[in-house]
C-alpha cells in the first residue's frame, strides 16, 4: 500500500499521506515520497492540499529513525514538508487530526491550514527532550507571535482547533477540512497557471520587505507582464461583455 497518495481534480492536487496505523510518522522513505508526490504535483496542479489518513494528520518523525538521525539523516526527514515549504504553487493543509513534532512542522510549511474538530497543534521537542529542528521556532513565530510559540515550545501548550483560529495559527476551523480546502483552493485552480506562480513568488518576495515603494516595484513588472498576456485579454473581454448585458 502506498504510504503517500496523489489525487489531481481540476487542477487541484491532493496528496494524502496514508500510513495509518503508525497516526502516518514520517519516514526517511515517506518524506521522499512525499517530496516527489509535491514534485508531481507541481507539474500539473495550480494548487495543493496536504491531509493525513485518519486519524491523525502526522505525528511526527518515526522515533526510532530520529533517535538514530545525526546531520544527514535529519535533512532527509525533513525533505517532505521542506518540499511543501518551498512548493511554487499555494498550498493548504488540511488537518484533520494530530499535528506532532515534524507532523506540526508539516502544517506549518502550507500557506494555509484550515483545523478540523479533532486538530491539535503540538510541538513536542521539549517533551521528548530534543531540540526543535527544521525550522519550526522560525516558521511558528513568523505565522503566530513570540508568546504563543514560546507556549508551545517551552511550556508545552497545546493549541486545539479553536485556539489555532484565534493565535491565527489556523486560516479557520471546519467540520470537514479536506472540503474547505478544496473549496478554498477552487480559485487558483481555475486562475492562469503562470499567474498563480508568479503571485506566490512576488507574495514570497514582498513578505521580506519593510517599504511600501519596494513593494510597488517588486509587483511593477509582472503585472505589466500579465496585462500583456491572451488569458488576461479573454477575461477582460468577458467581464466587459458581462457589464454590458446587464
Amino acid at each position: 500500500m502506498a504510504e503517500v497518495l496523489l489525487e489531481h481534480n481540476d487542477s487541484i492536487a491532493v496528496i494524502t499521506i496514508n500510513d495509518p496505523d503508525r497516526r502516518n510518522a514520517l519516514t526517511i522513505d515517506l518524506s521522499q515520497e512525499l517530496a516527489d508526490k509535491v514534485a508531481e504535483a507541481e507539474q500539473e496542479a495550480n494548487a495543493l492540499i496536504v491531509t493525513g489518513a485518519p486519524p491523525a494528520f502526522c505525528a511526527g518523525a518515526d522515533l526510532t529513525q530520529l533517535g538514530n538521525s545525526k546531520d544527514e539523516g535529519l535533512k532527509k526527514i525533513y525533505k517532505g514538508f521542506l518540499a511543501v515549504a518551498n512548493a511554487t504553487i499555494p498550498t493548504i493543509a488540511a488537518v484533520n487530526g494530530a499535528a506532532v513534532g515534524a507532523g506540526l512542522n508539516l502544517a506549518l510549511a502550507a500557506d494555509v491550514r484550515i483545523a478540523g474538530p479533532k486538530a491539535r497543534f503540538d510541538a513536542r521537542f521539549l517533551q521528548l527532550g530534543i531540540h526543535p529542528g527544521g525550522g519550526m521556532t522560525w516558521m511558528l513565530q513568523k505565522i503566530t507571535n513570540s508568546q504563543t510559540a514560546t507556549a508551545m515550545t517551552l511550556f508545552g501548550k497545546i493549541l486545539d482547533a479553536d485556539e489555532a483560529v484565534e493565535k491565527g495559527l489556523a486560516y479557520a476551523k471546519a467540520e470537514d477540512p479536506l472540503a474547505v480546502a478544496k473549496e478554498l483552493a477552487r480559485a487558483a485552480a481555475e486562475a492562469p497557471a503562470a499567474l498563480v506562480r508568479t503571485i506566490k513568488a512576488t507574495m514570497r518576495a514582498t513578505d521580506a520587505l519593510h517599504d511600501h515603494a519596494e513593494a510597488v516595484e517588486t509587483e511593477l513588472r509582472p503585472q505589466v507582464a500579465s496585462i500583456d498576456t491572451p488569458e488576461f485579454a479573454a477575461r477582460l473581454a468577458a467581464m466587459k461583455a458581462r457589464i454590458s448585458g446587464r
